[in-house]
């Protein structure tokens, strides 16, 4: 598929449901697939496609630019949806592109997005995914010269119990190389917040610093990057899709000015000034 298409093979009312996964799931997760049947066809049918795009995504560099020199990197962006207190429809979906290296916005796309599916852990990319895809077809139709060649996520990648997170799903959806950048750890497969992860972060002191997220069969997921020496905290960062741990850290790290690398904080404040402007009573 070429770069900049936005077609996602995955169509919901094409998959069946299939019983032998449904048993599966509902053992492995009774507290999400054991209860209302609707829910738990939904559920097993949403389980399929990550299934599906798991097998699409790519962990190397499929890249526009030489991802060592960087040489023809212009254009890096930046998604997020922010939400409107206490409102459980209304949100603000963001797409921000970034000159790199100077980090100066040059796009924005920002706008009310109405939720019409709950928040179900694990499955957030199907609540939230298509609003940030259709913001990419926007860029592409009206402004192609400055598509990004790489889209930073407010989200995981393959930091995920299946492998396929709000950053994942994106990528794999429009083809586009995806970072997830995460600002709290998602437990996964004995990726825990204990004293471990604890002391490793206490250890961390200078920008740059980090340490690998590694499953309990020694699988690495992602890693955990201090950005910026004034913080105490890193964020988690993983591959979304088409390119490598490396270069999603090291992207991270030129991208960074505070905690949060500068394309996910400017999608993030531009949807946050848009719901204060419009929602002032929820503010």
């Amino acid at each position: 598929m070429a770069e900049g298409s936005t077609s996602c093979e995955l169509d919901e009312q094409s998959i069946a449901l299939d019983g032998e996964l449904e048993r599966e799931l509902i053992n492995e997760e009774p507290s999400l697939f054991g209860g209302d049947h609707d829910q738990r066809k939904l559920l097993v049918e949403w389980t399929r496609q990550q299934q599906n795009m798991k097998s699409s995504i790519v962990l190397d560099d499929q890249l526009s630019f030489d991802a060592g020199s960087l040489r023809s990197l212009r254009y890096i962006g930046g998604a997020d949806v922010s939400f409107v207190k206490d409102d459980p429809v209304n949100a603000c979906a963001a797409l921000v592109v970034l000159d790199f290296p100077t980090l100066e916005v040059l796009y924005s796309d920002v706008s009310l997005v109405k939720l019409d599916l709950p928040y179900i852990p694990g499955y957030l990319s199907f609540r939230e995914g298509h609003f940030i895809v259709d913001k990419l077809q926007t860029v592409l139709k009206d402004r192609p010269e400055i598509y990004p060649q790489v889209l930073f996520v407010d989200g995981n990648g393959i930091l995920h119990p299946r492998g396929v997170g709000l950053a994942s799903h994106i990528g794999v959806c429009a083809d586009v190389p995806t970072v997830g950048v995460a600002k709290k750890l998602f437990h996964v497969d004995g990726i825990l917040k204990d004293e471990e992860h604890h002391r490793k972060i206490r250890e961390m002191s200078a920008a740059g610093d980090s340490f690998p997220l590694s499953t309990a069969d020694g699988s690495v997921l992602g890693k955990a990057v201090l950005t910026s020496g004034s913080c105490t905290n890193p964020v988690y960062v993983s591959v979304g899709h088409r390119l490598s741990l490396d270069t999603a850290v090291r992207l991270v790290n030129l991208c960074s000015k505070y905690r949060v690398p500068e394309p996910v904080r400017q999608a993030d404040i531009q949807s946050r000034e848009y719901i204060r402007d419009n929602f002032k009573a929820f503010s």
